[in-house]
């Protein structure tokens, strides 16, 4: 199998930047390292000089076992053919970055669905008021240290759910085997 390499035109624009690890992916996908305070820089050479204007996505990952949060800004250039995932970590506290709002507007919509989720706030971010949980209490549901079990139990009051409709059933011999007797097989 050929190893695959850095595209010419990547190394060419990315090769000044300290610290910057370009990692070849499958097809057409190559994967950056960088250190968080060269994020923005990276995305505006990026879209300046080697047309990477549409930003796919923003995802982010819990890392608790090295207390981070690694944050994968998703960038397509469909001048270059060619897809760039840029990857930057940070510590879960204070759980803070740079909002890239003022480099790709879509921006506001992925920091604002990562500050709910998992409580990262996006300094310089045009809106980070909740859009999905608007009742939610808890604490960020995506967070690996959320007990979703533990929290039901504290905030909910269980309720034997059995409809009339539910009984009928049951009263002529069918509905739920909670034995696992006669379950299909």
């Amino acid at each position: 199998m050929k190893q695959a390499q850095v595209p010419a035109v990547l190394e060419s624009v990315l090769h000044e930047i300290p610290g910057i690890q370009i990692t070849p992916k499958e097809g057409s996908r190559v994967r950056v390292d960088v250190a968080p305070g060269a994020l923005p820089a990276i995305l505006e050479l990026l879209k300046g000089q080697l047309g990477f204007m549409h930003l796919s996505a923003i995802s982010c990952i819990d890392w608790p076992q090295t207390d981070e949060f690694e944050l994968v800004y998703t960038v397509w250039s469909h001048e270059q053919k060619m897809t760039v995932s840029a990857h930057v970590t940070i510590p879960r506290d204070p759980g803070e970055y740079v909002s890239v709002y003022d480099i790709h507007t879509p921006a506001g919509f992925f920091e604002r669905d990562i500050h709910e989720m998992f409580g990262v706030r996006f300094d310089g971010s045009p809106n980070l008021r909740k859009f999905i949980l608007t009742s939610w209490n808890g604490p960020p549901p995506m967070l690996k240290s959320f007990d979703t079990l533990a929290y039901v139990e504290e905030t909910f009051q269980w309720v034997d759910y059995r409809p009339e409709w539910l009984r009928d059933i049951e009263a002529k011999g069918g509905g739920i085997d909670s034995e696992g007797e006669g379950a299909p097989s």
